[in-house]
C-alpha cells in the first residue's frame, strides 16, 4: 500500500531535478559560449611579429591571462610605444583603438607594441546582475563584426578565491578585496603571483626588456566620475601630457585635460609602470554613459551610442562631469579621441626626444572617426590571407 506514494515521491524529485538542469543548461550555455567566442583581429600592413605575455610572464602559458601582443616594427629606428587596451573589458574604447592601431597603423620610425585584451580572463567575464550584454557588433563597410563585452575584473573562475583584504605588492598598501581582480590594482605585479599580478608583470617586463619609452593606457569612465575625459599622468609624464591636451584642443576641438597621478593610490598603470620601469606612462580615459549607474536598461544601444534619458536630465542639472546633450557619447567619438590623443602624445614625444622618435602613419584622427564611424577603419576578417588573422 505504501509504494504508490514513494513512486509518486520518487517522480516529482527527478522531474525537479531534471527541471532545475534544464533551467542551468539553458542559463549557463551562453556564458560558456561568451567565455569561448574568440575574437578575430587581421595583422594590418604594419605587424611584423605577434608575440604572446607568457613570452615575458612564462606562469601566465597555458592560462586565461595570457594574450597577444602584436609588434609594428618601423622601417627607421627610434623610440618604442606600448598602446595596452581592454585593461578594464566593460570599456570597449581602449580596445577598438587598439585593434585599428593593428589592423591600419604603419610605423616609419620607431616601434609599437600594441595589447588589445591586456585582461583576457576579464573579457571572458560578464556582470549578469546589471544586465550586461556578452557581445556588441560595429557597423562596417562590409557587413558586422562582433566583439566580446567583458566585466571590469577577471574571471573567479580563473583566479579564486579573492581575499578578505588585497595587499598590494610591494607598498603593501591595503586594498579591498576584489581588485586583485582588477588590472589596474596590480601593477607592478609579481612572477608567481595571483593572476592578474602574473599579467601586469608580464606587461612590466615587456617595457623593461624591450626599453620601452611611452606605455599608454586606454579607458573609459562614467560621465559622473569627476577623473574622466582626461589624460592621466605621473610628474614625470604630465609635460607631454599637458601639450598632448593643449595641441588637440586647439586643433581638434576636443577636450581632453590633464589630472596628476595621486602618488599614494598604488596599483595603478599610471603609477606603477613610471616607479618601476623605464617608460613614461600615460592612462586615458573617454567619457562612456553605460557605465554609469542612474541609466535605462543595458542595453548594446546604449553602449554604442550612449544616449540617456537619465543622464541627460541630470546634465541639465550639472550633476555630470562632462558636456552631455541629446547627441550623447557616442562610440565613435570616444575612440576618436583615444586616437587623437595618443598620436599626439608620439608627436610631442617626437618633438622633445628628436634621437628616438616614434612616427606613425595610417591611423585616423578624431575627426576621422567621428565622421566615418569606428567601422569604417575595421578590416574583414574573410578577406585577410592564409596566416592574416589572429584569434583573441
Amino acid at each position: 500500500m505504501k509504494a504508490a506514494p514513494m513512486k509518486k515521491d520518487t517522480l516529482s524529485r527527478t522531474f525537479l531535478a531534471a527541471a532545475f538542469a534544464g533551467l542551468a543548461l539553458w542559463g549557463g550555455l551562453p556564458l560558456y559560449r561568451h567565455r569561448h567566442f574568440d575574437v578575430p583581429i587581421v595583422k594590418g600592413p604594419g605587424v611584423t611579429a605577434v608575440l604572446r605575455l607568457s613570452d615575458f610572464s612564462p606562469r601566465l602559458k597555458g592560462t586565461p591571462g595570457d594574450t597577444a601582443i602584436y609588434v609594428l616594427q618601423g622601417r627607421e629606428p627610434g623610440g618604442k610605444a606600448l598602446l595596452m587596451g581592454n585593461t578594464h573589458s566593460n570599456e570597449p574604447e581602449g580596445m577598438l583603438s587598439a585593434v585599428i592601431y593593428i589592423e591600419n597603423a604603419v610605423v616609419e620610425k620607431g616601434a609599437l607594441y600594441v595589447i588589445p585584451f591586456l585582461n583576457n580572463s576579464g573579457s571572458r567575464n560578464t556582470r549578469p546582475g546589471d544586465g550586461y550584454p556578452l557581445y556588441f557588433d560595429v557597423a562596417t563597410d562590409w557587413g558586422r563584426r562582433r566583439f566580446r563585452f567583458g566585466n571590469r575584473d577577471a574571471s573567479p573562475l580563473d583566479q579564486w578565491p579573492d581575499p578578505d583584504v588585497y595587499i598590494h605588492y610591494p607598498e603593501r598598501q591595503l586594498l579591498s578585496y576584489i581588485d586583485v581582480r582588477n588590472t589596474n590594482r596590480t601593477w607592478p605585479g609579481r612572477a608567481d603571483g595571483p593572476l592578474m599580478e602574473r599579467v601586469t608583470f608580464g606587461a612590466m617586463e615587456l617595457m623593461r626588456r624591450e626599453k620601452i619609452d611611452l606605455a599608454i593606457d586606454i579607458h573609459g569612465a562614467e560621465t559622473m566620475f569627476p577623473v574622466t575625459n582626461c589624460i592621466v599622468a605621473p610628474e614625470s609624464s604630465v609635460k607631454i601630457a599637458t601639450l598632448a591636451s593643449l595641441t588637440v584642443k586647439a586643433m581638434e576641438g576636443f577636450e581632453s585635460h590633464v589630472e596628476p597621478s595621486p602618488a599614494g593610490f598604488r596599483g595603478l598603470s599610471h603609477r606603477e609602470i613610471g616607479d618601476h620601469g623605464p617608460s613614461l606612462p600615460f592612462l586615458l580615459e573617454a567619457p562612456i554613459p553605460f557605465l554609469d549607474q542612474p541609466t535605462g536598461p543595458k542595453t548594446t544601444q546604449l553602449l554604442l551610442d550612449g544616449k540617456d534619458p537619465f543622464l541627460l536630465s541630470l546634465s541639465k542639472k550639472k550633476k555630470l562631469f562632462v558636456p552631455y546633450d541629446e547627441g550623447g557619447w557616442p562610440l565613435e567619438k570616444r575612440v576618436g579621441q583615444h586616437m587623437s590623443v595618443t598620436l599626439e602624445i608620439f608627436r610631442q614625444y617626437t618633438k622633445k626626444t628628436a634621437a628616438r622618435p616614434i612616427v606613425v602613419r595610417g591611423v585616423p584622427r578624431y575627426a576621422d572617426v567621428v565622421k566615418a564611424g569606428v567601422g569604417r577603419f575595421l578590416a574583414d576578417p574573410s578577406k585577410a590571407p592564409a596566416g592574416g588573422v589572429v584569434m583573441n
